[in-house]
């Protein structure tokens, strides 16, 4: 197989789990809107991502990671790591905002580099590094505080309260901040050698190899735009909670998995849309409204309908992934069977 072969194929994600999941999305909404009045009014929609923009944002770094057939369970961890520097050095520090919200982004972006290059050049496992990774961050929010601490900086607390007016609706800084990212993920995926090189590791590492790319720094940069996306994210969420606590963002590792696989990413790597993550956070956001809007739920039901969803996504997946092994190499296909 030629190496341009291998990059068409590691770049062409399957349409229809996209197409699924955006079918699946308008299912949810129609059924929102025959089942509640003003389930569709126009604020209500734009409160999904005002409610899920920092799960937006910290989905497309894990996007990257899932495409180059990693993992990163250290995500969440950082998010709250990034508050409680945030929180920190503003209230006992005294730092200057802007300088604090730098310090966050350069210590989250240097911890999934780290983890990269611990992942590469010592060959362990994804899931070890990054679960470890979880634990140390999390155990470093404890070391700066075991209590909240409260955020009352001018900036922080400015960019908590404004509203970005849309005739008679209106979104919060952190929307802006979420789909800007998004489409930065989208031109890194799509349109970069640092983008093809991701789907090609993806889809077959050795064979990336020997097409003479840079495995081992593209590896490390996908860890460290997800350490970065996951401080970013933590900065979005100080300003959505105006606090820094070690108990943030419990589980949100779990739900940027969910939304990335949702949204039609393979978890084997190489096939996938970055756009589709959006799709996935807003049938999470949806789920999450619909259980609001009954009122007769408990909102642990919104982690037994993502669960189910994911395990359906996931053998759908693998199903779908089994059919395009054997479509490019029948003959291989064949005899492994």
């Amino acid at each position: 197989m030629s190496s341009s072969h291998v990059l068409r194929r590691a770049s062409a994600a399957p349409w229809f789990t996209s197409a699924v999941t955006v079918a699946l999305l308008c299912v949810m909404l129609g059924a929102g809107a025959f089942g509640y009045d003003g389930f569709l009014a126009p604020q209500v929609l734009l409160n999904l991502l005002i409610d899920n923009g920092f799960l937006l944002v910290v989905a497309i770094g894990m996007s990257f990671v899932i495409l180059a057939g990693g993992i990163d369970l250290s995500v969440g961890s950082v998010l709250a790591l990034s508050t409680m520097i945030c929180a920190w050095l503003l209230q006992t520090a005294h730092w200057h905002p802007l300088l604090v919200i730098a310090t966050a982004l350069l210590v989250g972006t240097g911890f999934g580099a780290a983890m990269g290059a611990l992942i590469h050049y010592f060959k362990l496992q994804a899931f070890i590094v990054t679960l470890a990774g979880m634990f140390l961050a999390r155990g470093l929010c404890y070391l700066i505080s075991i209590n909240s601490i409260t955020i009352d900086d001018p900036l922080f607390v400015a960019m908590s309260q404004s509203r970005i007016e849309l005739g008679e609706l209106f979104i919060s800084p952190s929307v802006v901040v979420a789909l800007l990212m998004l489409a930065v993920g989208i031109w890194l995926a799509h349109s970069t050698r640092f983008g093809r090189a991701v789907y090609a590791i993806g889809g077959n590492e050795q064979s990336a190899l020997l097409m003479g790319l840079p495995v081992g720094r593209t590896k490390v940069l996908v860890y460290a735009f997800s350490g970065f996306c996951a401080a970013l994210a933590g900065v979005l969420f100080s300003f959505y909670m105006l606090s820094g606590y070690g108990l943030h963002a419990q589980g949100v590792e779990l739900d940027a998995i969910a939304a990335v696989v949702i949204g039609g990413t393979l978890l084997t790597g190489g096939y996938g849309y970055v756009a589709g993550t959006l799709t996935g956070v807003l049938i999470l956001g949806v789920i999450q409204t619909l259980i609001a809007f009954d009122g007769s739920l408990s909102s642990w039901w919104t982690k037994i309908f993502i669960g189910a969803l994911l395990f359906v996504f996931c053998v759908a997946q693998r199903v779908i992934s089994i059919g395009a092994l054997r479509q490019s190499t029948p003959g291989q296909a064949t005899a492994g069977v």
